[in-house]
């Protein structure tokens, strides 16, 4: 005899059904438009530079930056993060190179800007550390610390000729204290009113960064655990984001993102501006050497990742993927 009643009658399994039932009742959703694509541009090569310890990226020439940038925009990607990466005869103490209008990343923000217009988002990384032959996110005081003041100044200088090369966000990734402020006032002073800045609000001091260091031609020296936040601390970010969100930040930004989601969670929960998360280069080649191995599923674990970011609140995603996973969104 059947006894109706004898099993509780909430069966959430009812919504996994199949593939339709699950994308109709999904609470997170990626979209092209939440893709940002980093890219770095490199200067005096003829062909694109592998960068070994992530597979599929390159150190790009002028030429194929201009053609990522065009793929980014059919594949339906929001915009492009910009990395200069200058020859090592022009860097110096002050990453001179980094405020030439003819330095690599100004150039390249032109190529771009020529390139696609308006129809992509083109933004550049505002630091000091790819134009510095010690490596540091800013200018050294004779003690071989970072001199926090003499920096801004130097990122004052960046974000003008960033703006002026076409550039309509610019993005402060040093981690100083007072940048956002600083810039925000260089680039009104210039009547660039409309150039946009996405803050570094959040930036740890992590281990994942190891690959990038190759991809910029790195020369740091040390650390930079003096000015990157400490990954121990996380009421840290949220006087981090009231800092920048009080000196003018237009958006802000939560970086590595995977080993940071609760970070992320308490940031996007705090705000009503924008909210990005980079998925770093450690974070990309953990899932590309872990397919390579054939010890995970390569794509599944993308897109596993990049819902993750999305789930914990960014609205924004910076990820090597960006025009990968756009075309098969």
């Amino acid at each position: 005899m059947t006894v109706y009643g004898s099993f509780p009658g909430a069966r959430p399994r009812r919504l996994r059904t199949t593939p339709a039932m699950r994308r109709m009742v999904a609470e997170t959703r990626l979209h092209p438009a939440d893709l940002i694509l980093p890219a770095f541009v490199r200067e005096g090569i003829g062909e694109p530079v592998p960068i070994t310890a992530m597979p599929g990226v390159v150190q790009h020439t002028r030429d194929t930056l201009r053609k990522a940038a065009v793929d980014a925009v059919s594949a339906g990607v929001a915009g492009i993060m910009l990395f200069g990466v200058p020859v090592d005869a022009k860097k110096d103490a002050i990453g001179t190179a980094g405020t030439d209008p003819e330095g690599i990343l100004q150039v390249a923000l032109r190529d771009v800007r020529a390139e696609v217009g308006d129809d992509l988002v083109i933004m550049s990384d505002l630091c000091l550390d790819e134009t510095t032959d010690h490596g540091h996110c800013g200018v050294l005081d004779e003690s071989g610390r970072v001199d926090n003041d003499a920096t801004l100044e130097r990122y004052a200088e960046m974000a003008q000729v960033q703006a002026d090369a076409g550039a309509h966000v610019v993005a402060p990734s040093g981690m100083m204290d007072g940048q956002v402020g600083v810039i925000r006032d260089a680039l009104d002073t210039i009547d660039k009113e409309d150039v946009s800045i996405l803050a570094y609000t959040v930036k740890y001091s992590s281990a994942f960064y190891g690959p990038f260091r190759e991809a910029v031609g790195s020369s740091l020296q040390g650390d930079r655990k003096t000015y990157q936040q400490d990954p121990a601390n996380a009421r840290e970010s949220l006087r981090e984001l009231e800092l920048d969100l009080a000196e003018g930040a237009d958006m802000v930004m939560v970086k590595p993102a995977g080993p940071y989601l609760d970070i992320l969670a308490k940031v996007a929960e705090s705000v009503s501006v924008p909210v990005a998360a980079y998925q770093i280069s450690g974070e990309y080649a953990m899932i590309e050497a872990a397919a390579e191995k054939g010890w995970i599923d390569r794509d599944k674990a993308i897109m596993e990742s990049l819902t993750g970011i999305k789930r914990a609140g960014a609205n924004m995603i910076l990820t090597y993927w960006a025009t990968e996973v756009a075309r098969q969104l």
